[in-house]
Formats: structure tokens, C-alpha cells, sequence
């Protein structure tokens, strides 16, 4: 077997001019710089990707940006320059894929189309990511994370029953239509393996969510209208126990089935509770949760430390969990023998901490020693070394403001 520190990346040999910003386009390409693909960032002059700005920022520098771009090379073009697309339509022989996430019309403007780079490229594979994609009556709409949660109807799902919907607390519309576009990618160059030929991926972070809904629309379909579609709080609303229940510390999370509810009743020491008619099939115990919700938690309540209770429960082979803020992984167990918590360099900031990579590959165990980019840092080196520009030319179109840059 060849030697693991040699290995090179899955994606090694995969170059991608990657026209992202914000979140969910540089998802994409972080992922795949994760994995060793050689991304080229383009962002505009003069302030670059406006994730740069983004909070958390010290020093002039954004967490955030750093999280998203790590293993990235910089661009920092003036497009409003007839050069700086000159450069871009030249890179497009050089790479693999394109990647983008603009506004509609954007790539089009600036002669960056689809029908243009495939025609310069025809192996080249192209990902558009955008909230309402990019063909049907909504693709001129501009939209963002929380907009593709309302519109998918993924806030309509989540809250209390009597109370507003809720936003999910973090970018998961953004991340989720990163990672299909991710994965879509990955299929496209397999496929191109076999036909070579490049293809055209679009991508709607409304579809990727709206994608997800396991037992809305079939279970409207199936129960003829009478099932409800609607948020049901911190419990399941057919399913019983399914939720977070409060404990002594906090809350827990039980979610419990037909064939773990025998399981359950041993945890609580509750022999009679297995065939109380209240409680003896899945929808009955649906219909009672009310009942059921109080028992377990008076039991929580009696035994009086969240440990204990988790140990019990495991013990039955009932399915539970803490609820944890993400701080609470800093340090703990689980998440750091999964190396899902990690401190990275930064040529700014020192060291800081992301979360970690959750892909765990037996050929590829070992991280990438990474870097976010500074603005324009790799300008002369992909100019030099991929469009093999002589180092004159480089420099006039520094003179000339085409190549911008900054120490942040």
C-alpha cells in the first residue's frame, strides 16, 4: 500500500477558477481545497469577496472569511477593466471547473456565461449557485440564506405551534446547497471521466432545502389532507417520545420508536407503561404525548442529574442526546477524538479555531495544512505560472491597477 503521507488529495490534479463569495459558492470550494483540488479565487477590487468584512473581524481580518476560504489563491481583479476579463477568459482552458454564485445576469455581463466557457472549454464542468436557480419564473429574485428557509418552507416548520417560525441558527440553506452542488460536481467529472465532456450544474438553495421535507408532502398526499403540515415545538407531532424533554441540567433529547418503546419503559423502570393503553402503539402514544411528556419528565426530575439520566437511558439502548451549544464541543470527548474541532494557522490572526472536516477517508486521514488568502496574494504566481505571462507584462498590469492586493 502506497504510503498515507504521500498520498495526494482525492481532488489533486483538479484546478477550479472559483467566482464565489458569502457562503454558500465558497462552501463548495472549500470543500474541495479540503480535498486538495487547486482553487483560484477571483474577487473584485478593491475590498475583495464581501465575506471579508464579515463578523467576527480583528485586525482587519474576518473569521469568517478565513473559516471559508482556507486553501484558496487569491485573485484580486478590477474588473471593470477590459484586461482583468482577458485574464479570466484565458484561465478558462486552464482549469476543471467553475464555480459561481452572483447575482442573475452577472457572469453573463462579463462574457462568462455558460455557452461561452463551454465553448472555450468543453471539458470543463460549471456549478451556479443561487436561492431560486437559475432558469423558472424566480431566478431574477435575490435571496439569501433565511429567504430560501422561508420560501423552502423550513420556517414554516420549525417554532412553536401558536408562535412565529423560527430561522434555523446557523447557514443552513447556504451549506446544504454547497454541499449538493459539492456533490453534483464530483458525479460531473466522474461522468466526464467516461464521455469527456463537461456539464452544466444549477443549483437552488430553495430546492436543495425544499428536497429535504421527508414526510410533508407524501404524508399531506397520503392522509388525503388530514395530516398536519405544520410546526410542532420541541416534540414530534404524530410520534411519541420524539423531542427534547427539560431535565435537572438543561435538556435531552429522546427519540424513541416502536421498537425502542419497550426499551424505554425498562430505562423508567416502568413496566406498566408498555401496554397502557395510552401508550401501547406508536399513534396512541402520538395522540397522549401530552401525558407521556409529563411522566417521563417528573422521572428526569426524580433521578436529578442529566449524567445519570443519559446513562440509564443508554443503558436501555434508548436513543438520547445532551442539547449542546456549539461551544460546549471545544474540549469534549466525542468531538475531538472526531477531530471536529480544530485550530488552524492564519498569517494574520495567529492561530484561531474552525470546526474540523467531516469526511473521514482511510486512504486520506490526514488534514491539509491550510491557509485563508490574504487579498491578491497569489496575483503574480497564477499569472506566471498558470497563464505564463512574463514577469514584464505582470508587472504593468500592477502599474495599470488590473492586479490589486492587500495585507488582509
Amino acid at each position: 500500500m502506497q504510503d498515507k503521507e504521500a498520498t495526494p488529495g482525492l481532488l489533486s490534479g483538479v484546478r477550479v477558477l472559483d467566482f464565489t463569495q458569502y457562503l454558500a459558492g465558497p462552501t463548495v470550494t472549500r470543500l474541495m481545497a479540503e480535498m486538495g483540488a487547486e482553487i483560484i479565487k477571483v474577487e473584485h477590487a478593491p475590498g475583495g469577496d464581501p465575506a471579508r468584512i464579515l463578523p467576527v473581524v480583528k485586525d482587519g481580518r474576518s473569521g469568517y472569511y478565513i473559516q471559508q476560504n482556507r486553501g484558496k489563491q487569491s485573485l484580486c481583479l478590477d474588473l471593470k477593466k477590459e484586461e482583468s476579463v482577458q485574464i479570466l477568459l484565458e484561465l478558462i482552458p486552464k482549469v476543471d471547473v467553475v464555480v459561481e454564485n452572483y447575482g442573475e445576469g452577472v457572469m453573463e455581463r462579463r462574457g462568462m456565461d455558460w455557452e461561452t466557457i463551454h465553448k472555450i472549454n468543453p471539458r470543463v464542468v460549471m456549478a451556479s449557485i443561487s436561492a431560486f436557480g437559475r432558469t423558472g419564473p424566480y431566478k431574477h429574485k435575490t435571496g439569501y440564506d433565511f429567504i430560501a428557509q422561508a420560501f423552502s418552507g423550513m420556517m414554516h416548520m420549525t417554532g412553536d405551534p401558536d408562535g412565529p417560525p423560527y430561522m434555523v441558527g446557523f447557514g443552513i440553506a447556504d451549506q446544504t446547497a454547497g454541499l449538493h452542488a459539492f456533490a453534483a460536481i464530483g458525479y460531473a467529472l466522474f461522468a466526464r471521466n467516461q464521455t469527456g465532456r463537461g456539464q452544466y450544474i444549477d443549483l437552488s438553495m430553495v430546492d436543495a432545502l425544499y428536497a429535504m421535507h421527508e414526510i410533508s408532502l407524501q404524508g399531506h398526499s397520503i392522509s388525503e389532507g388530514q395530516m398536519p403540515v405544520m410546526r410542532a415545538g420541541s416534540h414530534h407531532p404524530l410520534i411519541s417520545p420524539v423531542g427534547a424533554f427539560k431535565s435537572p441540567g438543561g435538556y435531552i433529547v429522546i427519540l424513541a420508536l416502536q421498537l425502542q418503546w419497550q426499551n424505554v419503559c425498562d430505562a423508567l423502570e416502568r413496566p406498566d407503561l408498555f401496554d397502557d393503553p395510552r401508550f401501547a402503539q406508536q399513534a396512541d402514544r402520538g395522540i397522549n404525548q401530552v401525558e407521556l411528556i409529563k411522566i417521563i419528565e417528573d422521572w428526569m426530575e426524580e433521578v436529578g442529574d442529566d449524567k445519570e439520566i443519559l446513562k440509564r437511558l443508554e443503558d436501555n439502548r434508548v436513543p438520547c442526546a445532551p442539547v449542546l451549544s456549539p461551544i460546549d464541543g471545544i474540549g469534549h470527548e466525542y468531538h475531538e477524538a472526531r477531530q471536529m474541532v480544530r485550530q488552524v494557522p492564519d498569517p494574520v490572526l495567529g492561530e484561531i479555531t474552525i470546526t474540523g472536516f467531516p469526511f473521514k477517508f482511510s486512504e486520506h486521514p490526514e488534514l491539509l495544512d491550510l491557509q485563508a488568502p490574504l487579498l491578491g496574494e497569489h496575483n503574480r504566481n497564477i499569472l506566471l505560472e498558470v497563464l505564463e505571462y512574463p514577469s514584464e507584462k505582470v508587472d504593468q498590469l500592477e502599474s495599470d491597477g488590473v492586479l490589486q492586493s492587500s495585507d488582509i
